[in-house]
């Protein structure tokens, strides 16, 4: 993709204690560092709030909480950047950003970099499933020309401002083409200039001790509770020189299981109480929310 629009006078902006320099450097560490997956701004802050250093702004998750759908690409743009902006506001870590397909071709990849930069990501993954996309761990996937997927890649690293900001290449290829067709993908995919490759739902514990010494850059390993990929430890991970360990809807699926057993007590007994060891405190839930900050706010003479 042409460079003319690439306002590369703008690397102004890097700062080298800036969350996604931070980033860089700890996914560079390849020690697996431990990421969870949020699908909104209070999430990412519980996630935060118990030491996490990173946070995912998971598409699948979006699409569960905000439409009550499936990950079969119903989520658009315009729902990662207004997602993005508040996870942004709400926490201080740095945020990656799962962007699907890029929501189109190389100009629309460009113009999903972007936007999501922008709005305050620090790294955004792009897949090369074709659409309608789907969960990685759902059957009956396709994928898109590999030279076409490389295409997007470019594009998303010349659309970058910061050159903290990292480009993740997702593969679904193996469950299409086969493994060793994904690790192909994925050495296409970094030579188009992907910081970090993500080779999605490998289903043995073999390929998954295969992936870090076969490619080039740091790593990502998506664990899916429940899904296709077996669960390791962290510390094998780490052995083994993962850059990342994602597990990006435990906080959902933790948030879903908590609902329904809170709310299945309510309809059991028609009452709930703060010391059911079911729900937050009424105080907990203020403080998530940071309503003493806002409070001082409201004090102040400006308003």
């Amino acid at each position: 993709m042409s460079t003319t629009f690439n306002l590369k006078a703008s690397k102004a902006m890097r700062t080298m204690n800036g969350p996604g320099a931070i980033l860089r450097q700890k996914v560079n560490e390849r020690r697996a560092l431990l990421v969870a997956g949020a699908a909104n701004a209070l999430a990412a802050r519980v996630i935060e709030e118990e030491g996490f250093e990173a946070v995912y702004l998971t598409g699948a998750g979006v699409t569960n909480t905000f439409y009550g759908m499936p990950d079969l690409g119903f989520v658009t743009l315009t729902d990662l950047a207004l997602h993005t902006a508040a996870m942004r506001d709400a926490v201080a870590l740095p945020i990656i950003v799962d962007a699907d397909t890029g929501f189109g071709n190389e100009l629309n990849a460009y113009h999903t970099v972007r936007t999501l930069e922008r709005a305050g990501a620090n790294a955004v993954q792009l897949e090369d499933q074709s659409l309608p996309k789907k969960c990685g761990h759902f059957n009956d996937k396709s994928v898109i020309p590999a030279v076409e997927a490389a295409s997007k890649i470019k594009a998303a690293v010349d659309a970058r401002i910061s050159d903290d900001f990292l480009i993740i290449a997702r593969t679904d290829a193996a469950a299409v083409e086969g493994f060793d067709a994904a690790l192909d993908r994925a050495r296409m995919y970094i030579e188009s200039g992907a910081d970090i490759t993500f080779v999605e739902a490998p289903a043995r514990v073999e390929d998954l001790r295969r992936i870090p010494q076969a490619l080039s850059v740091p790593q990502l390993v998506n664990v899916v509770i429940g899904g296709k990929t077996p669960t390791l430890g962290l510390d094998e991970f780490s052995r083994l020189g993962y850059g990342l360990v994602l597990y990006a809807n435990a906080s959902l699926q933790g948030a879903v299981l908590g609902m329904q057993r809170a709310l299945r007590q309510l309809k059991l007994t028609g009452r709930l109480d703060e010391d059911s060891d079911l729900v937050a405190t009424f105080e907990d839930r203020q403080r998530m929310v940071k309503k003493d900050y806002f409070d001082v706010l409201a004090s102040k003479s400006r308003f």
